[in-house]
């Protein structure tokens, strides 16, 4: 009897693999948006609802209308009608930029339980292998350390690995205000550290404020730890392109328009946050009088003159910092452009004595601290520039809380 060879040919073989990759990429692009378009994530879905929702007969604004005419919406309503609002729709509130930052914190509150809750059941669902039962767990704990006594949430996205801003001080209140944009691997899960605190957005965040109040006791302060952008992971493609500070720099924005009153406001970049901020600089609004990079890889500028913008433009790195050996340059779209503390880039360049390397800049005992907390109060003849000489204090004059020097 002949026998015949049943097994797939060559130009099959190609066939069948060609197949399985389209297969795969449906599966992971197509089919899973469809599959996410029918299941919005919690904030849309939350959005979706506010966009059909009314108070006293009418449809409420949009949600993505400009800050200042959502301040306007919430100056309208009763203290009744905007609880109502925070009832039925948490997460829209408690990320809309223009709302009363109060009305955020209580909004925040109440999508932090509604998501621990979801975490908890996750943790207790079979299906889940056990690093999934043991992620929900680590997200439950951070939800609920979020909702401790005296935090004050002024952002909170669950979805994916999460976004989240915080407030130390009251807002509000606040004769000057900071806002620290950190960098890579940055999200829910790495927003507070117990060990080496400094080096994540909360430790940042409180040793700033904490600096702050010791340089000038008298100047209300308000500090903001903003992990609000979906910041890269790692050191691959995203974090050698724009692309997540492109983002980033329109919600930068966002945030700074939505602040309340008219305090300045100090911008403190680190590492990849530099990017963010480089690329927002000549979209933010004039109350931004300072931004500070640290650790910066590049502002995607040439110099400090093309970043368009009327802030004082200051620029640090430590001595022992690995990221003086990125290549600065932008080509291609990889690369964020010219090192920020060369001369020839025009920021004033201030000294970061004792930092220890790239994590190290808020760490209590160092001149970037304390250079950072000067900037913060508007005390800009206490800051120490690098090389031991006053250049980078040319022009300025002393303490303003009110606006630039």
């Amino acid at each position: 009897m002949t026998s015949f060879d049943t097994s797939p040919q060559p130009d099959v073989r190609r066939a069948l693999l060609a197949l399985a990759v389209v297969f795969v990429m449906l599966a992971t692009t197509g089919w899973t948006a469809l599959r996410h378009q029918r299941h919005p994530v919690p904030l849309q879905a939350s959005l979706n609802a506010w966009e059909h929702g009314r108070m006293a007969g009418h449809r409420l604004p949009d949600p993505q209308s400009a800050p200042a005419r959502l301040a306007r919406f919430f100056a309208s309503l009763t203290e009744g009608q905007r609880a109502t609002l925070v009832r039925r729709y948490p997460l829209a509130v408690g990320n809309m930029n223009g709302a009363p930052v109060q009305l955020r914190y209580r909004a925040n509150r109440i999508a932090l339980g509604q998501a621990r809750e979801v975490e908890r059941e996750r943790v207790r669902d079979a299906r889940l292998t056990p690093s999934g039962q043991r992620q929900a767990a680590l997200r439950m704990d951070r939800f609920e350390a979020l909702t401790r006594p005296g935090r004050r949430i002024l952002a909170f996205d669950p979805s994916g690995p999460g976004r989240v801003a915080e407030v130390f001080g009251d807002l509000r209140g606040a004769e000057r205000i900071s806002v620290v944009v950190p960098g890579v691997d940055t999200d829910l899960l790495t927003f507070q550290r117990a060990h080496r605190a400094h080096s994540a957005p909360v430790g940042m965040a409180k040793s700033l404020y904490a600096a702050e109040r010791r340089a000038a006791p008298s100047i209300r302060t308000a500090v903001i730890a903003w992990a609000d952008y979906t910041a890269p992971s790692g050191l691959g493609m995203d974090a050698a392109t724009a692309m997540r500070a492109e983002d980033g720099a329109l919600r930068l924005d966002a945030l700074v328009r939505g602040l309340p009153g008219i305090a300045p406001v100090s911008l403190f970049c680190h590492s990849y946050g530099s990017v963010v901020c480089g690329v927002a600089a000549h979209r933010l609004p004039e109350r931004v009088a300072d931004i500070a990079v640290a650790g910066s890889p590049g502002m995607r500028a040439e110099d400090a003159s093309r970043l368009r913008t009327t802030a004082r433009v200051w620029a640090m790195r430590d001595a022992d910092d690995w990221i003086q050996d990125v290549p600065y340059l932008e080509l291609g779209g990889l690369g964020h452009g010219a090192d920020p503390v060369a001369a020839e880039f025009g920021a004033r360049v201030l000294s970061a004595r004792e930092a220890k390397g790239h994590a190290g800049y808020f760490a209590p005992g160092t001149d970037s601290l304390r250079n950072f907390a000067g900037i913060g109060v508007g005390a800009y003849h206490s800051v120490s520039c690098a090389g031991g000489d006053d250049l980078c204090r040319t022009g300025l004059s002393g303490t303003t809380t009110t606006g630039r020097a």
